[in-house]
């Protein structure tokens, strides 16, 4: 279960992830944004009692973004990887989906695919690993893996019938057990390798790479962008624009997932 906004106030999970994350450590959870990377108010406004009213439950949340809600009356928030709405006096905040029904949108979730998409773009494709169709591509998702997790073995050991549907994988990296444990310093190994593929291919199949030097890894970025972006159990599958797909999926399903997902967006 991921670190909460409101700490043991208030619980949610994310049941289309197939495998919970174990909890970070205290020092592997990223502190609250500096006030200079948030959002910047205005004293008195509602966005300024929506982010106090938070503070007030914990005051190391990262807030990202503050906004009206869909409903009169509320801010919308996303923080510490969740949609919560804060009353405009900051005396009432409600978590959970929000569903417009005429639309049959989930509104919490479009709130945070924005969020998604904004992180999404932050990391670059080189840090990936990328398995791509060698035809057309006609899906592309992002992976948040994990060499040790179960379900994560079981998706890449079919790496070749999801390619071969035309579905293009970017693999980044979640270690659950969280920074500087045994399964990270084994994903920085496969991130630092030569041959990221077989690299990644071989710790999957549980035979990990020899530790390889290298002055750079994306594992720390990649982990606390899973965290900014709602994860909490791995495999996380994404579309390429931070909409959520699920958990695991055999390649068939995968594939229908993703057409009834652009054919959704395509009907807006």
């Amino acid at each position: 279960m991921k670190q909460l906004v409101f700490a043991a106030l208030l619980s949610v999970s994310l049941s289309s992830c197939a495998q919970p994350a174990a909890t970070p450590q205290a020092s592997a959870v990223p502190t609250a944004a500096t006030p200079q990377n948030e959002p910047a108010f205005a004293a008195g406004t509602p966005e300024a009692r929506a982010r106090e009213a938070l503070r007030a439950l914990n005051p190391r949340v990262q807030v990202e973004r503050i906004g009206e809600a869909p409903i009169a009356g509320f801010r919308e928030v996303v923080a510490g990887g969740q949609v919560v709405y804060v009353s405009d006096d900051g005396k009432y905040i409600f978590q959970g989906g929000l569903l417009d029904v005429d639309k049959g949108l989930d509104l919490s979730e479009r709130a945070m695919a924005k969020l998604r998409k904004q992180v999404l773009a932050t990391l670059p494709e080189s840090d990936r690993i990328v398995f791509a169709p060698k035809g057309v591509t006609r899906h592309t998702v992002v992976v948040l893996t994990d060499v040790e997790c179960g379900y994560c073995r079981k998706f890449h050991s079919d790496i070749a019938q999801y390619t071969g549907r035309g579905i293009r994988v970017e693999y980044l990296a979640f270690p659950r057990a969280g920074l500087g444990s045994p399964d990270y310093q084994e994903m920085v190994a496969v991130w630092c390798a030569p041959d990221r593929q077989k690299a990644l291919t071989d710790a999957k199949n549980g035979q990990p790479p020899a530790p390889h030097a290298c002055t750079r890894t994306p594992v720390d970025m990649q982990y606390r962008a899973g965290l900014r972006m709602g994860l909490e159990g791995t495999p996380m599958i994404l579309t390429d624009d931070g909409r959520l797909v699920g958990g695991y999926l055999p390649p068939d399903r995968l594939l229908l997932r993703l057409d009834a997902m652009d054919k959704d967006q395509a009907a807006g």
